[in-house]
């Protein structure tokens, strides 16, 4: 197949491009930046923005699937930082597909889309969005998600998955963020420490991305709808970071707060951020602590019946995978 692949140079679009390739279809990487050892893989790339419309449709032209995977991520920023490449983004490239008469479109969500600071313990799709947000991040990815599922029709089929905190070699997100706080002994434990969530290997979660395309038929179950994605087995979080620590040799987590006295720091740093102006991004905001302290972990059973997704690597060896590639990574500076 002709494939477009949003973001095929970042953490999960390069492994869906590599799937891609592996089984013989044609990829193409649409990305800002030049990403030439996907050329080395056998991909096409171009270098484009998300919120030019004439660059996306020129990317879209002669593709018979889109899988959307880039955006701008992050917890902290100004509202037009996100809502340019996670809303415009979309809205282009769903208007390229149309344009082109590309048939399928499958769409990279977040399960954040739908936290609303309450313990989510195995909640399915029929989960609502909230009332409102306190991150920009989530805020712009649900109202994308909703665009893109209100395309789907019997001439584009639409759907959205919603991997939750994509891990793995490579990983140039989450962890490293992670492990750098916690190195700079900057990291705080909120909450209890017996809060559970979900995680999802980067290679899984690729794979999920090529089961939903496959599926993915005007007037199929997959047709507009919504996956939550993940390896099934919801881990301690703290207790999983404190041993990913031990292994790295980085010092245990040393201070504890509860999540009512986090929120109140993260709020406070928030209103200090923007009224001061200030660069960078805080420490802690309401909706990182909240995320910190709190359940959130999904039930998978519609991406396993529609789907047929299993997770192929179980956390265990997920987690080994993980670990050796950051220790290679840390020796190798």
């Amino acid at each position: 197949m002709q494939v477009l692949v949003t973001g095929g140079g970042g953490f999960l679009g390069r492994y869906i491009v590599e799937q891609l390739l592996e089984r013989g279809d044609e990829v193409t990487s649409f990305s800002p930046g030049r990403h030439s050892e996907l050329k080395d893989l056998g991909a096409t790339t171009i270098q484009g923005d998300l919120r030019d419309a004439a660059a996306v449709d020129r990317a879209v032209r002669g593709q018979e699937i889109v899988f959307h995977v880039a955006a701008k991520a992050g917890f902290w920023g100004a509202w037009a930082a996100y809502y340019g490449p996670n809303v415009t983004g979309a809205e282009n490239v769903i208007a390229a597909c149309r344009a082109h008469g590309v048939k399928k479109l499958v769409y990279t969500s977040s399960p954040s889309v739908v936290f609303d600071n309450q313990p989510q313990s195995g909640v399915d799709e029929s989960y609502p969005f909230p009332a409102r947000y306190e991150s920009f991040y989530p805020h712009t990815k649900a109202i994308a998600e909703q665009k893109v599922i209100a395309a789907n029709g019997p001439n584009l089929a639409t759907c959205a998955l919603r991997p939750h905190l994509i891990f793995g070699p490579r990983d140039n997100h989450l962890l490293p963020r992670i492990i750098a706080t916690a190195q700079a002994g900057r990291l705080p434990q909120v909450g209890d420490g017996t809060n559970k969530v979900d995680l999802t290997y980067v290679e899984d979660a690729a794979r999920a991305h090529l089961l939903a395309g496959d599926r993915l038929e005007p007037g199929s179950p997959v047709a507009g709808s919504i996956y939550f994605i993940s390896q099934d087995e919801p881990v301690l979080l703290w207790q999983w970071l404190g041993a990913l620590f031990e292994q790295l040799g980085i010092p245990p987590v040393k201070h504890h707060f509860s999540l009512g006295l986090a929120r109140l720091a993260g709020g406070a740093m928030e209103l200090a951020y923007k009224t001061l102006k200030l660069g960078g991004e805080p420490r802690l905001t309401r909706f990182l602590a909240s995320e910190l302290a709190l359940d959130h972990y999904y039930d998978i059973s519609r991406a396993k019946r529609d789907l047929g997704y299993r997770p192929q690597i179980d956390m265990t060896k997920a987690t080994q995978r993980t670990i050796e590639y950051l220790t290679e990574k840390m020796y190798s500076k």
